[in-house]
């Protein structure tokens, strides 16, 4: 028996007597080290609705761990292996338990760069960010100003630290006044607030690209704000799953969209994102932005970070 959260009709808490048999479906067994909390999980863990999708539910939507046992032909007993995505904690039993099982196709292995711990802290998170950060170079978003909505929260930060790294000039927006050193020393050369009013459909031409996870009035004035040929990665609905926005900036300016699906990421784009992840982000930075909780204080941190009242990322310990 071990440890796992377990949602039951929308009610989170902690079981200690949990068996192999209740993990579900999968050919890989895995000794989870860690997993992380994320929106979703937030979400899940605080009773709202549209993430558990079966009940009971162990949730968390990443894992870093060991595999324990393998009927797949990839993955040996042993072998070090990481998921994010493709249902866990939503449809299928996710990483906040000391035990998971998963499918084979879902693994990737964790990259020797990068300890288990900093794997959870990059999560579901880090790995969207860089796949926004992906999505922006294949749209030639490069010469000019990058904005970063949703700034200190996972994916905000991480997208921070990866575009100034690369050379970027990086541009935050945050309604968290106070989060403005953290920014700076994640690589932000400029913070600006939250733009979340709803705006004209085209505005002074702004940003050669942008990376948001709000959604809503933010968004559309994100593109409004565009500048003509850039692209702009759409990775969350904090503010508002709605769009009010016209076709302007995309027949006028020839603003792209791209929208970035961390769940059902194909293996190979997954994989060359965790590669990039490995050389482009800068590890220390990534400890400086992260914290670590116990596995029973997962349950009361939801509602902080569905108030945006988190900073960074959060890794959380299965064993402690």
């Amino acid at each position: 028996m071990f440890r796992a959260l377990q949602i039951t009709d929308a009610t989170a808490t902690l079981r200690d007597d949990v068996t192999d048999d209740e993990l579900g479906d999968g050919d890989v067994t895995i000794d989870v080290e860690y997993s992380s909390l994320n929106f979703k999980d937030g979400l899940a863990l605080a009773g709202r609705p549209g993430v558990a999708k079966i009940s009971p539910l162990i949730p968390g939507i990443d894992l870093v761990g060991t595999v324990a046992a393998s009927e797949s032909p990839d993955w040996a007993v042993g072998d070090h292996v990481l998921v994010n995505g493709w249902g866990i904690g939503e449809t299928h039993n996710g990483g906040l338990g000391e035990r998971a099982r998963v499918k084979g196709e879902w693994l990737v292995p964790l990259p020797e760069a990068i300890s288990a711990k900093r794997a959870a802290a990059i999560g579901t998170a880090g790995f969207t960010a860089m796949l926004a950060v992906l999505a922006l170079e294949k749209g030639g978003a490069t010469d000019g100003d990058l904005l970063v909505t949703g700034a200190a929260g996972g994916v905000g930060s991480v997208a921070i630290a990866l575009l100034a790294k690369l050379g970027h000039r990086v541009v935050a927006s945050t309604g968290r006044e106070k989060e403005a050193d953290y920014l700076r020393s994640l690589g932000a050369a400029e913070i600006i607030g939250r733009i979340g009013e709803p705006g004209k459909p085209l505005q002074s031409q702004r940003w050669a690209g942008a990376v948001d996870s709000a959604g809503g009035p933010t968004l559309a004035n994100v593109l409004a704000q565009t500048r003509y040929g850039g692209t702009v990665a759409s990775c969350g609905l904090a503010q508002s799953a709605d769009l009010p926005t016209t076709v302007m900036p995309f027949i006028l300016r020839a603003v792209t969209l791209a929208g970035i699906n961390s769940v059902f990421a194909p293996t190979p784009l997954r994989e060359e994102a965790w590669d990039r992840l490995a050389t482009d982000l800068d590890l220390d930075l990534l400890d400086s932005m992260t914290s670590t909780i116990d596995l029973a204080d997962a349950i009361g941190r939801a509602d902080v970070i569905l108030a945006g009242g988190v900073r960074g990322r959060t890794v959380v310990d299965v064993h402690a």
